[in-house]
């Protein structure tokens, strides 16, 4: 992809896969009314414009639901400015579909390399002399990340004159060297950038784990702003991890390989937690036989409770025809593990930091080949055996890349948690704490 912006004939900037590919606009109407909750808030708060102002930049699945979300954001008075929260978390006729309304800028599609996904987090941060957004809805973690790491190494280079070390233990994440690589570049011509983003910033509204963790650590490291974790919420903890990935993975599944059966086929869930429950219900309502690995002895415990055969990955490997990472646990199926895995076995993830299966190690293996099937579902070829394994959406987020996400009425719950969060937010402006 061509790393320009684009502009539409009112000005409004973009950058999508296709700017002619905005979907049925039916299906945006049926989502609208699938997101009750959304539109309550609408009615309640829209005539008042509480966010009136207000600069927003959302880091989020970009997918139909989102688009309801950005118009609720709209009609309360904000300006957003969109990127995916995750490489593959893009459907490409929901970002032309917002562009379309003229709803907010958007960056974002799906298949971005490291690159291009670090790219669009910058554009959507980039309001221009503005400095940055007010406020920050972050669903993946990764866009604070992006602040967070910048504020550090601008502090670094203050003191010391000192440039992010790309080669330091961590770095080894392809998003994290991009991130580093461009903050490094960009501190001799403009060393405070991330510090004036932060003296604008209000609060960031935060919607995963692993984001929810980083901002606690940043907190008590005196390093970030005021921050709402809805993450906590038993309706998002419920709905979006366990109901949604319930309803996803498997719509994934078919939709790669146009209707393939499930049903008595052995299905390995690698973790227990709310997404690795919601994939096990899912693929036994399937009438798959599911097993789970679980290195926790409270979830392994709920798994036997729950009826699941609970082993080590090896015990279960060779026998596999469908794996599913839930776990964000680094580089849990390796090569060696594929290696080991019938002919035609799929693995898959729906964890969040695109880090449980070791795409690196196997794009890398001496000899092996790759063959597109579908639009993300590739077959590996080893050499020795001229059999392989058959991986989705290139290890990253197949409920996104190759299905549409979470339903609508999953996502309004979580989507009304974050305005909510966001109008709480938005009184510290003014110090405010009035309802």
């Amino acid at each position: 992809m061509d790393l320009s912006v684009d502009r539409t004939a009112s000005g409004r900037e973009y950058k999508v896969n296709d700017i002619s590919q905005t979907g049925l606009w039916t299906e945006l109407a049926l989502a609208k009314m699938e997101m009750r909750s959304l539109e309550t808030v609408r009615t309640k708060y829209g005539p008042n414009h509480p966010l009136k102002g207000a600069k927003i930049t959302v880091s989020i699945d970009v997918t139909t639901p989102a688009r309801v979300l950005i118009k609720t954001l709209n009609n309360l008075g904000a300006e957003v400015r969109v990127c995916s929260r995750g490489t593959h978390s893009t459907n490409d006729y929901a970002a032309a579909a917002i562009i379309a309304g003229d709803c907010a800028s958007v960056f974002a599609w799906n298949g971005q390399t490291p690159r291009e996904y670090v790219w669009c987090m910058e554009r959507a941060l980039d309001w221009g002399q503005r400095g940055g957004p007010d406020l920050i809805i972050d669903d993946g973690g990764d866009i604070t990340r992006l602040i967070c790491e910048g504020i550090k190494a601008e502090k670094m280079y203050e003191k010391t004159g000192q440039l992010p070390d790309l080669s330091s233990r961590g770095t080894e994440d392809p998003k994290l060297q991009v991130m580093l690589t461009n903050i490094r570049d960009g501190l001799k011509s403009d060393s405070q950038r991330f510090h004036r983003m932060k003296e604008r910033l209000v609060g960031v509204s935060g919607m995963t784990t692993h984001g929810i963790q980083m901002l606690w650590k940043m907190q008590a490291d005196g390093t970030f702003l005021e921050a709402i974790g809805i993450n906590d919420s038993p309706i998002k903890r419920m709905w979006d991890n366990w109901y949604g990935t319930r309803l996803s993975l498997v719509e994934g599944l078919r939709r790669a390989f146009t209707g393939d059966s499930i049903a008595e086929k052995a299905a390995v869930v690698c973790g227990y937690g709310e997404v690795g429950k919601g994939c096990a219900d899912a693929l036994k309502e399937a009438r798959a036989k599911v097993f789970v690995t679980e290195n926790s002895p409270d979830y392994a415990f709920d798994a036997l409770v729950d009826g699941f055969p609970v082993k080590p990955i090896d015990d279960f490997i060779s026998m596999a025809d469908f794996v599913v990472t839930t776990t964000d646990y680094k580089d849990g199926i390796t090569v060696e593990h594929m290696r080991k895995m019938k002919n035609n076995a799929v693995i898959c993830s729906i964890g969040q930091f695109d880090n449980d299966i070791d795409m690196e190690e196997l794009e890398t293996y001496p000899g092996v080949r790759r063959i597109t099937i579908n639009p993300q579902t590739d077959k590996w070829y080893f050499p020795e055996t001229n059999t392989g394994v058959i991986v989705l959406a290139e290890g990253r987020m197949m409920n996104l890349g190759c299905a549409t996400g979470h339903p609508s009425f999953v996502e309004s719950c979580p989507y009304t948690d974050h305005v909510i969060g966001l109008l709480e937010l938005w009184k510290l402006k003014d110090g405010r704490t009035d309802a």
